[in-house]
């Protein structure tokens, strides 16, 4: 009879498995969809940062600040604000998605599977806002960017995954898609609570109309939007539209509807459908469509208006990155993030007697610990709120983001990529069995050299 409490792994239970084989192909699709996204997201950054500092840089900066909008809806924004308020709104979207869909359907509904990722997760936030609020802690206004190195950026961690990686185990790609989904729950959390000033109370309540409508829709039919395309952009985008405008003039950052809306869809099939069994549901059929419009237009065009900054040449590069604000995010991603989810990690086996996947060893953890380092979107959409465009510290924060991803990048690329090679070398002289019983040897991943 097991008598370890529910909340905690069984003794003897192993930790970052593999899950579910038809877990493991949905998190694979959505990784390669990722890679790309990552691969233009960073390409992106780089044209914005070469432009923002070439003998053009104020056609760069007038684009950016250049307003369009309806004044009296509170929408006469920038460009650089259109691209963090609207657009990064449907990667949140994408991001609510997920976070439902791993919690319902997902291996992470599953208590046993899903609390020490959790756990590691929660202590990748901790540690390096804790790190950061040391450094500045005497200073109440570098102090507000305290949430910056919190997050991980997913695009950015798995095009250098997909680059190093290709032998790495499934399990371990799992792991990397888990804490970034964790982390993303976090990161909305602080962003509603601690982001948000002057709430307005009117236009949040008119807010529930179109959402609760939007969400009585999705659920109700949920069968006719999966099977009709154009129904969803004609019925269900208008409403998706009027909540966002909305919750924006309410004071709360407008990303948090899209949350909202992602939560709102339904993740199993209707019976009459066929329920759970019967195949994706319309949570996934959405995700299916919007991933390439997140990952290969928002995010993108969000990190060309955000990534830009006037660095002032070598002497500017120095003082940026002695600022206490660009240190405090150095350390805390570089040292802080890796720190706080392999040591949680560790805690959490060695308190449960949990073991590893028989796939994985410990230095593969680290690997991908360093790797969730890579904070980029969330983290520069942080430093604009902490500190507002224009402000001398939300220039630090950036060049201390981009640094210190280009750090955990290279860091993570020479642990994985060496693991990486021993994997593809013990594939190599093992002899493959073409039957597994029909799964493909992909999945059967379970060398530790």
């Amino acid at each position: 009879m097991n008598q370890n409490p529910p909340s905690t792994p069984p003794r003897g239970s192993t930790v970052f498995g593999r899950g579910s084989y038809a877990e493991a192909l949905r998190i694979g699709a959505i990784l390669r969809k990722e890679a790309v996204g990552g691969a233009l997201l960073v390409g992106a950054a780089v044209i914005a940062l070469i432009w923002a500092n070439s003998p053009w840089a104020e056609s760069y900066f007038a684009l950016r600040d250049f307003k369009i909008g309806y004044e009296p809806w509170h929408l006469d924004l920038s460009l650089g604000a259109w691209a963090a308020d609207g657009l990064l709104a449907v990667f949140f979207f994408l991001v609510g998605l997920e976070l439902k869909r791993e919690f319902v359907a997902g291996d992470l509904r599953q208590i046993s599977k899903s609390i020490v990722p959790i756990a590691a997760a929660v202590g990748g936030v901790v540690v390096p806002a804790m790190i950061y609020a040391l450094i500045n802690l005497t200073d109440p206004e570098t102090l507000r960017g305290w949430a910056i190195p919190t997050a991980t950026d997913i695009a950015f961690a798995v095009a250098v995954l997909a680059i190093i990686g290709s032998h790495l185990p499934s399990a371990l790609r799992i792991f990397l898609l888990t804490l970034a989904v964790v982390d993303d729950l976090i990161a909305i959390s602080i962003i509603a609570i601690f982001y948000t000033t002057d709430i307005q109370p009117a236009p949040l309540l008119l807010a529930l109309i179109p959402l609760s409508l939007y969400t009585f829709l999705a659920q109700k039919y949920r069968r006719f939007f999966g099977t009709r395309l154009a129904a969803a952009w004609l019925i269900l985008l208008p409403l998706g539209i009027a909540t966002w405008a909305l919750v924006h003039a309410s004071g709360i950052h407008a990303t948090v509807a899209g949350v909202l809306l992602g939560f709102a869809v339904p993740v199993i099939r209707s019976q009459i459908s066929g329920g759970r069994g019967a195949g994706p549901g319309l949570a996934e059929t959405f995700e299916h469509r919007f991933r390439p419009i997140s990952a290969g237009v928002a995010v993108p065009i969000f990190a060309f208006f955000s990534a830009g900054v006037a660095v002032g040449g070598w002497d500017g590069l120095v003082s940026a990155l002695t600022d206490p604000v660009a240190v405090g995010i150095i350390l805390a991603l570089v040292l802080g993030k890796p720190a706080g989810i392999l040591g949680t990690t560790w805690i959490l086996t060695k308190a449960t007697r949990a073991r590893l996947d028989d796939s994985l060893r410990w230095v593969d953890i680290f690997g991908v610990s360093v790797l969730a380092g890579i904070g980029f979107t969330v983290s520069l959409l942080v430093a604009e709120l902490s500190f507002g465009h224009g402000n001398i510290h939300d220039d630090h924060a950036k060049v201390g983001i981009l640094t210190a991803s280009v750090i955990a990048a290279l860091l993570a690329a020479a642990v994985l990529s060496t693991r990486n090679r021993q994997y593809r070398l013990a594939e190599a002289e093992e002899e493959i069995d073409s039957d597994h019983d029909g799964i493909p040897d992909v999945y059967h991943q379970d060398r530790r050299p």
